[in-house]
């Protein structure tokens, strides 16, 4: 069902601008009083601008055969605060083209009421007590893992970054230059929020969140005890350590609890892909990794075309970023080619991602190569993924699978879905997916396909650390749509 094309596109615009406006008080209240969560198709609604509620409305239009606008999700936001709704995460969108699609059928109230009644009348906080989070190093994925944090501290009842730890640099004001880069990002744009710097007690204070920055040269340093701070999960961004025995420094300091690792683990570790296997993670478990990028991006569409349509073998090549890890301009590096600029050169490297998704699917165990070609571009990557299936299909056919795996799947956090024709890696920063599945881009001849997946490799695969965070500490929210 469409909606009516307007007689004046300057007065819809207008009536709906009002109604986005007069949203954003009531998502705002409903997040902090009561820990609900509202998204429309997957982009969180918290936080955001009359615009960008706006444009979450129209995009809607390239999932879906339906336009949708605040006419529409307006009348069930209202619906939603009348009802005792305890803690969930609601999917706006989703929920109004369903109610489209019974054209009146129902009243709003009655629609409402029946679709949330697994979500009224909890007043259970998510944990009995907030978990208290250390992030240990402070680089790109710290930094927008702390964004995060603090951005989903809803009513504080849940994860609370609570402190971060780094080795003190050259600089006399460290403090403020640490501050300065949560500040101001050169790829995802200004912090949405306030940053007090107070260097006499080295306390960043983050939209209200006092967070202690510890300098400390290793884990043997801290007591985090010292600083109020107990039964932490410790996030371990530097990449130093990836083995137990390293990680297991962590364990041994006052106040902290468990570890997880931002990138692939060595030996026993368990490699967690949020939503392909993190239901291996045990009450038992003290440390655990979150996989890589990459793992995490390509894993998720393996598991939706395996199950579908099976797996003989394949080859995954990734389009990557440049990292940190390259050199700006020419100069000695241990890797090979690594040490020709980056900004400069496409550089051909290796990767284990290919050989890393076997550790979250088994199933795929020796069935897949990988490679990785490194790109002048600071942020988001693409994944190629020239597979051999067991069974024909068609593009059109594959796409639709993958459509509706992207939007009613167990995978819809992991994997988007565009059929835009026209975009690129740019318009891809800042998804919350671990993958984008491009549709466009999709070549099938029987039982061979290529298929093309965008991942925003620094903030796609924070989110997927976060949500790898939550189910460490027992965070379980109701979900609307149910997964």
């Amino acid at each position: 069902m469409n909606r009516p094309k307007p007689d004046d596109f300057f007065k819809d615009w207008k009536e709906r601008e009002a109604l986005a406006e007069a949203m954003i008080p009531v998502i705002g209240k409903l997040n902090r009083e009561r820990n609900v969560g509202l998204y429309m198709y997957g982009r969180s609604l918290v936080n955001r601008s009359v615009i960008d509620l706006m444009k979450a409305h129209r995009r809607v239009r390239q999932v879906e055969a339906n336009e949708l606008s605040e006419f529409e999700t307006y009348p069930l936001l209202q619906e939603i605060t009348k009802l005792n709704v305890g803690p969930a995460h609601i999917d706006l969108g989703k929920m109004a083209v369903k109610y489209m699609k019974l054209d009146g059928a129902v009243s709003v109230a009655d629609f409402v009421a029946s679709e949330l009644a697994g979500c009224i009348g909890s007043s259970a906080k998510p944990l009995p007590q907030p978990q208290d989070v250390v992030l240990y190093g402070f680089g790109r994925i710290g930094r927008l893992v702390a964004r995060l944090l603090v951005e989903k501290a809803g009513s504080g009842d849940v994860l609370r970054l609570r402190a971060i730890v780094v080795r003190h640099g050259k600089a006399v004001d460290d403090l403020v230059k640490r501050a300065s880069l949560l500040r101001r990002d050169s790829v995802h744009g200004s912090f949405k929020g306030t940053i007090r710097v107070d260097e006499e007690s080295n306390t960043l204070v983050i939209n209200g969140n006092e967070v202690k920055v510890i300098y400390a040269n290793s884990p043997a340093e801290v007591d985090y005890t010292d600083y109020g701070i107990n039964n932490a999960i410790i996030v371990d961004n530097t990449g130093v350590w990836r083995d137990e025995d390293g990680l297991g420094q962590h364990l041994k300091c006052p106040g902290a609890a468990k570890v997880i690792l931002t990138a692939p683990g060595k030996g026993d570790i368990k490699n967690i892909v949020y939503g392909i296997n993190n239901g291996d993670i045990t009450a038992d478990d003290r440390i655990l990794s979150a996989a890589s990028c990459t793992t995490n991006a390509i894993t998720p569409v393996l598991k939706a075309v395996m199950d579908e349509y099976g797996i003989k073998h394949g080859h995954v090549e990734t389009v990557h970023a440049y990292t940190n890890d390259q050199n700006l301009i020419d100069n000695y590096h241990k890797g090979e080619r690594r040490g020709r600029s980056a900004a400069l050169n496409m550089v051909i490297t290796e990767t284990g991602a290919a050989k890393a998704v076997s550790k979250a699917l088994p199933e795929l165990k020796g069935k897949l190569t990988g490679n990785a070609i490194r790109v002048p571009t600071p942020n988001v990557s693409m994944a190629i993924l020239n597979l051999q299936l067991e069974k024909e299909t068609t593009v059109e056919a594959l796409n639709d699978y993958m459509r509706e795996t992207a939007l009613y799947s167990p995978l819809q956090q992991q994997i988007d879905f565009t059929n835009s024709p026209e975009v690129v890696s740019t318009d891809f920063v800042g998804s919350r997916h671990a993958c984008v599945f491009d549709s466009k881009a999709t070549i099938v001849d029987g039982t061979s396909a290529v298929l093309y997946c965008w991942y925003d490799n620094e903030f796609g695969y924070s989110c997927q650390v976060v949500r790898c965070l939550e189910d460490m500490c027992g965070v379980h929210y109701d979900m609307y749509p149910k997964r």
